[in-house]
C-alpha cells in the first residue's frame, strides 16, 4: 500500500472479479446518483456525466449561466463522498502558490517545510475559474494532468481519487481570462446545467424554499471504494475494433473543413477512459459503439476551435461533432 504526501492510501487493485467489481460499480454508482438528484431537481443526466467522470479519473469543467446550480453539482458530489474536499474561490488576487503550496523557512527544524495548498484533497471544487490571471490556472495543469505538484524540485503526490470540478460562466466576460486550450483539453468533460423544467422548477422551490438538502446530505460511499470502482472501470474491455473508431472519430475532427482546431490524443485518450466508465455504469464489461457516442460531445467538443465559417453559419461543436458521428463508419460487433 502506497501512502501519499496526504496522509491517504493509494490501494492496490481489488482482487474482485470483473462481475463482482461491476456488481460493485452498479451499486454504490445508484447510491451516489440517487443522494445527487435529491438534491439536485430533474439533473439526472447532468449528474449521470459527473459520475462518469469521476469513474473515468478525469476532471469536469460546468459551463453555464449564473444561478442554474453549477456550484451546487460539485458541492453535491463532494458531499456525497466521504472523503477531503477543498473549495477554491478564483479571483484575479489568487496566486499559484494558494492552489499548489510553498515551502516556507521552519526557525525550529532551521529548514524550510512543504505546506500543502488547496489542491491536496479529493475532490477540488474551483469556483469561477476564469476570474483568476493565466499564470494562476496555468499552476493546475500539472496536478490536473499527473496528480502530482513538483514545488522547489521535489514532487507531491495528490491523493487519490483525485477530480477537479470547476464552474465558469461563459457570458460574464469582465473580469475574466479565457481558458488556454491546453487547460480546457485537461478538462475530460464539459457539462451544461441548462435551465430546469417548469415542474422540476416547482419542486426545487418545495425542498430548497426553508433549507437547502445539500445541508442534510450523508455521505453514501468513501474515497477507498471510489478508487476500487476506478479499477473496474479500467479493466473494462475496448476491442481493437472500438480502439479503430475511437481513432477514426479524432482523426475525423482535424480533417474537418468546419473545425479548424482538432481533438489532441489526450482527447482520444479521455474518450476511451469515458467510454469504460459508461459501459460499466450500464454492467457491461466491454465497450460498444453507443457508450462512444453516448459520451463523444461532452468529452470532444469543448476541445475544438470551430472554422469561420462554421461559427458564421451559427454551428455549435456539438452540431459539427454530430455530423461526424453519423458519418464516421460504425464497427461492427467488438466482443
Amino acid at each position: 500500500m502506497e501512502i501519499d504526501h496526504a496522509g491517504q492510501a493509494r490501494h492496490a487493485p481489488s482482487g474482485l472479479s470483473i462481475g463482482a467489481a461491476l456488481d460493485k460499480v452498479l451499486q454504490v454508482s445508484s447510491a451516489l446518483a440517487g443522494a445527487m438528484n435529491s438534491v439536485l431537481e430533474g439533473k439526472g443526466d447532468v449528474v449521470q456525466t459527473t459520475i462518469t467522470a469521476l469513474l473515468a479519473e478525469g476532471h469536469l469543467l460546468v459551463e453555464d449561466v449564473p444561478g442554474v446550480g453549477k456550484t451546487l453539482l460539485a458541492k453535491t458530489l463532494a458531499r456525497s463522498i466521504d472523503c477531503t474536499v477543498r473549495r477554491v474561490q478564483f479571483t484575479p488576487d489568487l496566486l499559484p502558490s494558494d492552489i499548489t503550496g510553498v515551502s516556507v523557512w521552519n526557525q525550529d527544524v532551521r529548514g524550510f517545510e512543504f505546506r500543502p495548498g488547496a489542491i491536496f484533497a479529493n475532490v477540488v471544487v474551483g469556483d469561477e475559474i476564469n476570474r483568476a490571471s493565466p499564470k494562476t490556472q496555468s499552476a493546475l495543469l500539472e496536478s490536473m494532468e499527473e496528480a502530482q505538484v513538483t514545488i522547489d524540485g521535489t514532487t507531491y503526490a495528490l491523493p487519490h481519487p483525485f477530480i477537479v470540478m470547476a464552474t465558469q460562466n461563459p457570458i460574464e466576460m469582465e473580469g475574466t481570462y479565457p481558458l488556454p486550450e491546453a487547460q480546457r483539453d485537461r478538462f475530460l468533460a464539459r457539462i451544461s446545467m441548462g435551465y430546469p423544467t417548469p415542474s422540476a422548477e416547482v419542486a426545487m422551490l418545495d425542498s430548497h424554499g426553508a433549507t437547502s438538502p445539500l445541508d442534510r446530505l450523508q455521505p453514501v460511499t468513501d474515497a477507498a471504494t471510489v478508487v476500487e470502482l476506478i479499477d473496474a472501470v479500467r479493466r473494462v474491455h475496448a476491442s481493437p475494433a472500438i480502439r479503430q473508431y475511437l481513432v477514426d472519430l479524432a482523426g475525423a475532427t482535424r480533417s474537418s473543413s468546419a473545425i479548424r482546431l482538432g481533438v489532441s490524443p489526450r482527447a482520444t485518450l479521455h474518450l476511451l477512459r469515458a467510454s469504460r466508465a459508461h459501459a460499466a455504469l450500464r454492467g457491461r464489461d466491454h465497450v460498444l459503439p453507443d457508450d462512444v457516442q453516448a459520451v463523444a460531445v461532452a468529452v470532444l467538443a469543448h476541445r475544438l476551435i470551430l472554422s469561420g465559417e462554421a461559427q458564421l453559419a451559427h454551428r455549435s461543436a456539438a452540431d459539427v461533432l454530430t455530423d461526424i458521428l453519423h458519418r464516421t463508419r460504425v464497427p461492427g460487433p467488438t466482443r
